[in-house]
């Protein structure tokens, strides 16, 4: 989801494609296409905050804002003043982020995630003299809590090998503490 911040008016504007705002009147006419000053341009994990890509806007329409009503008063002189005032705002609709070329693929990569995601790979199953002492199948993907609940089933070389394997790779805190918690209950209940 890429996104800008753009100046127009002296006001900012988070924007995304597609997008319509209303903001401070435009110079351009009706139907015409515009590029704003781009400050900022982020989404998927990226941030630029001197971006060399343009953001193409183009004004829908020119509208008028809202009234607001206007009166003065001053008691016992019989002064009294009412005046009004609307707005000239432009309806703007953000085209692009970026380079046509750049948003072109940006929309050809959406449509796969639409569909199901492919499915793993099958992994062959390991020997039983794999599985003791190794760590169990699918232990990178466990969360803290997972490991939490099913150390308790695990034997004590599955739980050594698991904690090896967390102080090595991944060093989870919360992971390291529940599997020295189930192998310290393991060797109160050998004694």
């Amino acid at each position: 989801m890429t996104y800008a911040i753009i100046s127009l008016g002296g006001k900012q504007y988070r924007v995304q494609p597609g997008e319509r705002l209303l903001v401070d009147r435009v110079k351009a006419e009706a139907g015409k296409t515009f590029q704003p000053s781009v400050l900022f341009l982020g989404g998927d994990g990226n941030a630029d905050l001197s971006p060399s890509s343009k953001v193409t806007a183009r004004v829908v329409e020119h509208v008028l804002g809202e009234k607001i009503r206007i009166g003065k008063y001053r008691p016992k002189s019989g002064y009294r003043k009412h005046t009004g005032f609307r707005a000239s705002l432009t309806r703007i609709e953000i085209e692009s982020i970026g380079s046509a070329k750049a948003a072109a693929p940006a929309k050809a990569k959406a449509e796969p995630k639409a569909k199901a995601a492919p499915k793993p790979e099958p992994q062959p199953k390991p020997t039983p003299a794999q599985k003791a002492g190794a760590v169990p199948e699918g232990y990178a993907d466990l969360t803290v809590a997972q490991v939490k609940e099913l150390a308790a089933d695990w034997d004590e070389l599955t739980l050594e090998a698991a904690l090896a394997y967390e102080n090595e790779h991944a060093k989870r805190k919360g992971a390291i503490a529940a599997l020295e918690a189930a192998l310290a209950g393991r060797k109160e209940g050998d004694a």
